[in-house]
């Protein structure tokens, strides 16, 4: 057997003997003792292959499994340009804690830097945002290679107490890439365990201060305890859609226009969960002069873009207050709510606000939910707080709109679960090569909702989408691109239809989500900055 070959066979083992159970492939020459292995492993049943064509989508891919499963996933290319494709996934891995393995293929070490065919220096490519990164050598010893492996998922998983996120491992496969080998499955190997603990005592808050509950982006377990929190201390949550903390009776879905009010200006301690990212209001709060900022995180780095945090703590518990200042809240919510509410629905013309609140309305509890960013998600920001919510996923680590269909396939699959995804058109275009999904490859419940306003309407709702771009805007910022979006899927071979109304789009998704499908609904985009404003 070739030295490649048997590095090949023995990485692949460790990493499933680590716990991954999910590897997505995308094809090349230099990685095809990696690709060979993992066909036949797969053949035997000890893991779940995807193969896809486009590495920037496989790469997303990876994410959204790791997302939806909760275990690390391995994205594996060949060398070269097919290995940077990767570097927008691994940003969002970085920026969200994903636990995303790269494995990529490459040549020795001495071919690098002399002009080689389909060879850089790859192994420096995600410098700054891998929890691990190793240059594994198909000449070095074998133990080596189950090291670095077993390494690279404890530390992709965060299992030595850090953050979880990306790790890197470069292969150097010389040639003979492949010799008489007559046995291919991976080398399942003895996994590596850590034990690590650190249960440090919590902090009690008093019921004093006039305080509120931010969550942004965050997991479940998260998303739960900032809930737990804002019921002990009887405060208002103001809770972005993909913080899983958007539920109960404390939160309030009118938050971020509160925040600008009465009440928001007399609010005298925060305390932060997650990684909120989404309004400008929540951000100037955290940067407010004369109102505490606490912190609450499991890991070695927090979130402090108003750089006003004061203490930073692991767990945090709250004595009871008054309910007076909750009651406020509540009280103005339910009145902001419905002037939210008058103000974007009965026209002909959906409003992604009207369509946001529809989609949320529709998905139960049971299933997840997906959300684009650009305006789907900040249009969900507004929907109405249900009891029980579905477990929601959002790319929220860089906020890119970039393989937002490929992550919700992943997460689709790793869940297992029937999945609703809501983005933009011009985040469905940006990513239909995740519709490319080849015969006889695991394939998804999800259903895709396109908010087709013919491009970037965010933009309409920033400083230039005012009267005196108007001869720029359309071209530089909303870029429509001119596409029949339902022609374009169907092209794909995915079921599609176009929802012109807000009856036909509640009707079609009271329906069963029914493997991969698409529904491109029109939103009106005129009108943005307007109803911005209104609202």
């Amino acid at each position: 057997m070739s030295e490649s070959s048997q590095c090949a066979r023995t990485v692949i083992g460790q990493l499933l003997a680590q716990g991954v159970a999910d590897v997505v492939l995308a094809p090349g020459s230099r990685s095809a003792p990696l690709a060979l292995c993992l066909d036949a492993t797969a053949r035997a049943g000890r893991v779940r292959l995807h193969v896809r064509v486009d590495e920037r989508s496989a790469g997303f891919l990876a994410l959204g499994l790791a997302k939806g499963s909760g275990r690390p996933v391995a994205v594996v290319t060949t060398s070269g340009t097919a290995v940077g494709n990767l570097l927008p996934a691994v940003l969002e891995a970085h920026h969200s804690d994903v636990p995303l393995l790269v494995v990529s293929a490459d040549r020795p070490s001495w071919l690098v830097g002399v002009g080689a065919n389909q060879t850089t220096d790859q192994g420096r490519l995600f410098d700054g945002f891998t929890r691990y990164a190793a240059r594994v050598a198909a000449a070095a010893p074998e133990a080596s290679w189950r090291a670095q492996a077993a390494r690279a998922t404890l530390l992709a998983t965060g299992a030595t107490g850090g953050r979880p996120g990306p790790a890197h491992l470069n292969l150097e496969l010389p040639e003979p890439l492949i010799a008489d080998e007559s046995e291919w499955a991976a080398l399942i190997g003895e996994p590596v365990v850590a034990e690590f603990t650190a249960a440090p005592e919590p902090v009690v808050l008093d019921a004093a201060a006039r305080t509120v509950v931010i969550c942004g982006d965050a997991s479940p377990e998260v998303g739960a305890r900032a809930v737990r929190l804002a019921e002990e201390g009887r405060w208002p949550l103001i809770a972005e859609p993909s913080s899983n903390a958007r539920c109960g009776t404390n939160a309030v879905a009118a938050g971020r226009l509160l925040l600008v009010g009465d009440l928001g200006a007399q609010v005298e301690r925060v305390v932060v969960f997650g990684h909120p990212t989404l309004s400008r209001p929540v951000s100037a709060l955290l940067g407010r002069a004369g109102v505490e900022v606490i912190v609450v995180t499991a890991g070695p780095d927090y979130p402090d873009p108003g750089w006003r945090a004061g203490r930073v703590v692991a767990d945090v518990w709250a004595q009871p207050g008054p309910s007076d200042w909750l009651d406020a809240w509540r009280e103005a919510d339910s009145a902001r709510l419905a002037q939210v509410v008058a103000q974007t629905r009965g026209d002909d013309l959906i409003s992604g606000v009207e369509l946001a609140a529809a989609v949320l309305a529709a998905v139960p509890a049971d299933q997840v939910l997906c959300l684009g960013n650009s305006n789907p998600i900040r249009d969900a920001d507004l929907a109405p707080i249900g009891v029980e919510t579905p477990v929601c996923y959002a790319n929220r680590g860089l906020a890119g709109i970039d393989g937002t269909v490929s992550s919700a396939v992943g997460i689709a699959l790793g869940a297992a679960t029937p999945t609703t995804l809501l983005c933009g058109d011009l985040s469905f275009v940006h990513d239909l090569a995740a519709l490319v999904i080849g015969p006889g490859e695991p394939r998804p419940e999800l259903r895709i909702v396109v908010a087709d306003d013919a491009g970037g309407s965010i933009f309409a709702t920033l400083e230039y989408g005012a009267a005196e771009f108007g001869d720029a805007f359309e071209r530089v910022f909303a870029t429509p691109t001119g596409l029949d979006l339902a022609q374009v899927a169907a092209g794909y071979g995915v079921p599609v239809r176009r929802l012109r109304t807000i009856n036909e789009v509640s009707a079609a998704l009271s329906e069963p989500v029914n493997g991969l499908e698409v529904m491109i609904v029109d939103v009106d985009r005129t009108r943005r900055r307007e109803l911005d404003r209104r609202v």
